[in-house]
């Protein structure tokens, strides 16, 4: 079932002459590097909502874009239907818009951000980091599902992915695909972290029965050195 009604917004930003949402937190400090955060295909949910503010509380001005308009379900059938009929292009837009809007902001400190994504927005992340290129300082993916990009060519960032080895969602193998992928379009070497979980063991939800804490709290770890390592913090 599709909920309209708990939508987790709390600012509009331009995209393609148009208006997105999302939603936004700031650090303690009131300034920082930006950061997007992409949502799985569940929606912008309190799971990712909480992400946001975990991320705001390390520092970083986050914000996450609602790439399904408000809607949000706990159905994985209902989530793949909303994924399937989520129009790419329009997603593209309205992340490219977070981006400007994000870099536009006084409180977000220097001329980059970060992206940071989960299943479905693990995708997006890879995908934006190549299109936006020196406007994207650093790009982690947690177990990229969906279209990935043709030609890594325009990325610049460094990337960063993590994968679960007992994911049934996508073979371990893709951990290599990615590698080989950027290698051939940039010549840099993405950084590969495999877990012994499955698919979405970040979410503490739980909606699969594939939360891992241990191996989320070290991919989350790992994340924010990764970011601050190359976004300052």
């Amino acid at each position: 079932m599709v909920d309209t009604e708990n939508a987790r917004q709390n600012v509009t930003f331009p995209s393609n002459g148009g208006e997105a949402h999302g939603y936004l937190a700031l650090p303690g400090s009131g300034h920082g590097p930006g950061l997007i955060v992409i949502q799985e295909w569940w929606g912008l949910t309190s799971h990712i909502a909480n992400l946001v503010d975990r991320f705001a509380a390390e520092g970083f001005v986050a914000l996450a874009p609602d790439l399904y308009g408000g809607a949000t379900t706990h159905d994985a059938a209902e989530a793949g239907r909303l994924m399937e009929a989520l129009p790419v292009e329009g997603a593209a837009r309205d992340l490219a818009g977070a981006v400007d809007y994000l870099l536009s902001r006084d409180e977000v400190q220097g001329d980059q951000v970060g992206v940071v994504g989960f299943c479905m927005g693990g995708a997006f992340v890879l995908s934006l980091a190549a299109k936006e290129g020196g406007k994207i300082g650093a790009a982690v993916a947690f177990y990229p599902v969906g279209a990935m990009p043709d030609d890594y060519a325009g990325l610049q960032a460094p990337v960063m992915a993590h994968f679960g080895e007992k994911d049934d969602f996508i073979p371990l193998a893709n951990a290599q695909d990615l590698v080989d992928q950027v290698k051939a379009g940039t010549g840099q070497e993405p950084i590969i972290h495999t877990y012994p979980a499955g698919h979405a063991f970040v979410n503490d939800e739980n909606l699969l029965g594939t939360h891992d804490p241990d191996q989320a709290k070290l991919a989350w770890d790992r994340t924010v050195a990764f970011l601050e390592e190359n976004l300052g913090s």
